[in-house]
């Protein structure tokens, strides 16, 4: 193979063992919710859509005739494309960002098998009953806010089902918005881009606060605590409680601490997205750790919370919104005002995924069962860090990898530039976002060490062209 001259060339040996391998080795590492254009080729093809769709012949009006595609910002819409074009997939990775066993396949929780066979034949095909959702619910909030705390034992919770994670936060967007229109929301720099999209589509000014450093690949939490004085009293916040998505990197619990102290000094409400309770520490009520630090404070808080990632269910959108109230004569008025809100959104849930989560929850042994199964989970994911990080460091990389083991959760924010992001895709099939982060969810026993040693090939050569621009 001809080198073209740099050391961008791919001209060595591993890099052309790596590449004849191809069609053995395909990895995808995905759903981060991400703008990706495919070099280019979606937006030609938009181009081109577009003509077709604007007639020179004057006709009525048709309200969606000359609206184009939107950005393809779901990975497994743009990204995953590239990836189901190759011709061999024989390592397909993770599909969204939901658990994968060690053979990179959707696992069916066994609480959930037994939780379908006892609810089987049992469900009507109308609206969820409400005492099935308020069990839900009730066991939902005992999650978040510990089952033996006082907000708890006092009722002062008010919750409502939602569809999953991504309907809980828009609920309480829309919440924000009808009755604190002046408010705006501060989200983390990065944070999942839906977040932007749920804000802004429920008209509610956003900005952003610090939060990750790329020179540490840590938390920059001094940044982080001076936008926390900086912003007018009275701000909302949306805080990631554990497994910080997409960076994996969470404050330590002093730094908890003081977040939740200033918080405090400037009246700010503090809005958590949970979405991967358990997969942190493997610990639910450690991954929740930092809400009950603020209920420590005597915040008001609020939390979305999804059972698509640690029970599996992703295809079934179960989740909760809760809102602390001050005191429980608050509550009533509160879900009223949530459910009148969903009512117009999407009117009742569904109803089987209800169920299943109220049965899992409402059951000591299908919940022990739970439990350990997320343990399992999380195990698995930081077993693969730890393979990950010591793969590379056995390369003799030039490199800190203790960033892979240091962040917690299902997503590794690699540090990895988008060409050397590029390059991945390129010659050794391996596809992430190009801000380089990689589901480890999608990371098994059998591809660890082709993905460290495609990493290391895509670094080196990098430091290697850095070295030699300095000589």
């Amino acid at each position: 193979m001809q080198n073209n001259g740099g050391v961008h060339g791919g001209g060595s040996s591993f890099s052309r063992r790596l590449r004849e391998e191809e069609s053995e080795h395909s990895i995808i590492f995905r759903d981060a919710v991400v703008e990706i254009y495919e070099n280019g080729e979606e937006m030609r093809h938009l181009d081109d859509s577009n003509k077709q769709l604007i007639s020179k012949e004057p006709r009525m009006v048709e309200p969606c005739g000359s609206r184009s595609e939107g950005p393809h910002n779901w990975c497994h819409r743009g990204l995953s494309r590239r990836f189901l074009r190759q011709q061999d997939k024989s390592w397909s990775g993770n599909n969204f960002g939901a658990y994968r066993d060690d053979d990179g396949r959707p696992v069916v929780l066994q609480c959930v098998r037994e939780a379908e066979a006892r609810i089987a034949g049992s469900e009507f095909l109308e609206s969820v009953s409400a005492s099935v959702s308020s069990k839900m619910v009730e066991e939902s909030v005992k999650l978040v806010y510990g089952k033996e705390s006082d907000v708890v034992k006092e009722g002062r919770v008010a919750g409502v089902q939602a569809l999953s994670g991504t309907g809980a936060c828009r609920l309480f967007a829309e919440f924000q918005r009808r009755f604190h229109p002046e408010s705006r929301i501060y989200l983390p720099d990065p944070t999942w881009s839906n977040h932007h999209n749920i804000w802004r589509d429920a008209q509610v000014p956003e900005r952003t606060f610090h939060y990750y450093d790329p020179d540490s690949k840590g938390l920059n939490f001094s940044s982080l605590i001076d936008d926390v004085k900086n912003a007018p009293d009275g701000s909302f916040f949306l805080l990631h409680p554990c497994a910080h998505n997409p960076t994996g990197v969470d404050p330590t619990i002093e730094q908890w601490r003081e977040i939740s102290y200033q918080f405090k000094v400037k009246n700010h409400f503090p809005f958590f997205d949970m979405a991967y309770q358990g997969f942190a520490s493997g610990n639910l009520d450690q991954d929740a750790q930092a809400i009950r630090i603020f209920l420590e404070d005597d915040h008001l808080v609020g939390c979305a919370q999804s059972f698509a990632k640690n029970m599996g269910l992703y295809g079934y959108r179960v989740g909760c919104l809760s809102i602390l109230c001050a005191d429980s004569n608050q509550v009533g008025p509160i879900r009223s005002q949530l459910q009148r809100i969903a009512r117009a959104v999407y009117s009742s849930p569904p109803v089987h995924g209800v169920l299943l989560v109220s049965t899992i929850l409402s059951d000591p042994y299908l919940k022990s069962l739970w439990i350990e199964e997320v343990k399992t989970m999380a195990n698995r994911v930081r077993r693969m860090r730890t393979t990950l990080q010591d793969s590379l460091e056995r390369l003799d990389s030039p490199l800190s990898w203790e960033h892979i083991t240091n962040q917690v959760g299902f997503f590794c924010f690699s540090g990895l530039t988008p060409e050397q992001v590029n390059r991945l895709a390129r010659e050794f099939h391996i596809y992430m976002t190009h801000d380089g982060r990689i589901s480890m969810a999608g990371v098994t026993t059998d591809n660890v060490s082709y993905l460290a040693n495609a990493i290391h090939e895509v670094t080196r050569s990098d430091q290697e062209a850095k070295i030699l621009c300095n000589v």
